[in-house]
């Protein structure tokens, strides 16, 4: 195997171990996705008499539909931009941070490893949210139409924004490494895609004032491209513009979070502060 990945597998199985320790948090974890599930699909249908022309042209008419693909990306997002802040300050509290940090592994593998446990967890959270809400749509004869051709499109959409988050995930990283606390950082921007990133509702329904916010958030180009990849079959054409602006907030963000990671740890070896918490 090559030394990187096995390296990288290392993270992953020894991340896997600690979550399958705390048995009754792993398993009520994956109950939790079933649960939140069936609670958007029984409010989707309270709501389905309200549905706005923003919704009923990507979905359909189907409500659930256009929340369920708000939400996976939207998970995506939430552990691009906690994990590795979160897995940094487990590494300072356990004191393995530095121990880490000094061994014989390029830092960028150091970064994405510590948190891939994360992801690939995240990315079966995110099919059995959806396989459930299909499984949910398709019992109570509301099924879900998804487009085939729109799959590709979707994941370059899915990449593009988990690359985007990461970046930002990285620089709350930096900030937990050096001062100590990186948490509102990412409750700002987990706090404004939730309300302006129309994971929940169109973002054409916004106040005209908002809607250049909600198009200055990825999440945003996220949701609207994957719902108009997957539910309303638009065409690899129509979703080029999404692609475009996430692959411009990717080149910026991600090579931005780096180096300010690296600068962060300078500073935190310079200073001697970098185990403190």
């Amino acid at each position: 195997m090559i030394p990187g990945l096995r390296k990288a597998a290392a993270f992953v199985w020894k991340d896997f171990l600690i979550e399958v320790s705390y048995k009754s948090a792993f398993i009520l974890h994956l109950g939790g996705v079933v649960f939140s599930v069936g609670l958007w699909f029984f409010f989707a249908g309270f709501l389905q008499n309200n549905l706005t022309s923003g919704m009923d042209v990507l979905t359909g008419g189907n409500l659930f539909a256009f929340i369920l693909f708000g939400i996976a990306p939207f998970q995506y997002q939430q552990v691009s931009l906690g994990a590795f802040a979160r897995r940094f300050r487990e590494g300072q509290v356990t004191g393995t941070l530095e121990a880490m940090l000094v061994c014989p592994t390029r830092t960028p593998l150091v970064i994405f490893g510590s948190a891939l446990f994360d992801f690939i967890f995240t990315s079966f959270q995110v099919v059995l949210y959806i396989a459930v809400g299909l499984i949910f749509s398709w019992a109570a004869s509301r099924p879900i139409a998804l487009h085939a051709s729109g799959v590709l499109p979707a994941l370059i959409i899915f990449a593009l924004m988990v690359l985007t988050s990461v970046g930002i995930g990285i620089m709350a990283a930096a900030f937990v490494m050096y001062f100590k606390r990186g948490e509102v950082l990412v409750m700002l921007i987990s706090s404004a895609s939730a309300l302006l990133g129309g994971v929940f509702f169109p973002t054409a329904s916004l106040p005209q004032a908002l809607q250049p916010f909600s198009a200055a958030l990825p999440i945003a180009w996220t949701t609207d491209g994957v719902r108009r990849a997957l539910l309303a079959g638009e065409g690899f054409t129509a979703v080029l513009p999404h692609i475009q602006v996430l692959s411009l907030f990717a080149v910026v963000l991600l090579p931005l979070g780096l180096w300010i990671f690296r600068v962060a740890l300078r500073g935190a070896r310079r200073e001697g502060t970098l185990v403190q918490f």
